[in-house]
């Protein structure tokens, strides 16, 4: 039998959601303890929000959400840089553009997670509508752990 197999060994790569918010750090940072006791790859994904062409009028969002791709990826090798000697772990990072549970799901279907790991959300609305993390959940493809 050839092809992909999830949940068999353990898992292989942890998709971990980040867009610089405090949860999503604390859930980059329990996805590499993850990842370093699995010795699985840590994928770090920034979603990259894509607003409607008249709603983006005049609004350079393109290069705003870029430069926020650029600080997570510098704040990651900063971090990663500091612990080296005691914290081996292989990540990398990648950025989807869309809304962000869309984005997630086509990073963790594009990378074959075996988890995602994403950050509880700190916007009241999403009590209401529902968060990215409780769509994951419902979508049931992945192991999904929220951090608080």
């Amino acid at each position: 039998m050839s092809g992909f197999e999830r949940g068999t060994d353990g898992p292989k790569v942890i998709v971990a959601g980040v867009d610089g918010s405090a949860s999503s750090l604390r859930a980059a940072a329990y996805a590499a303890g993850l990842a370093r006791r699995q010795n699985a790859l840590l994928a770090l994904v920034y979603v990259q929000p894509v607003l409607a062409a008249g709603a983006a009028m005049g609004a350079p969002v393109a290069v705003a959400t870029d430069e926020i791709a650029e600080g997570l990826v510098a704040e990651i090798r900063e971090s990663a840089e500091r612990v080296k000697e005691i914290f081996q772990v292989r990540w990398e990072f990648h950025t989807f553009r869309g809304d962000a549970y869309a984005g997630l799901v086509s990073a963790a279907d594009e990378l074959k997670a075996d988890a995602v790991v994403v950050g509880a959300s700190e916007s009241a609305g999403h009590r209401f509508v529902g968060s990215v993390a409780v769509r994951l959940v419902k979508a049931g493809r992945w192991p999904v752990t929220v951090v608080p």
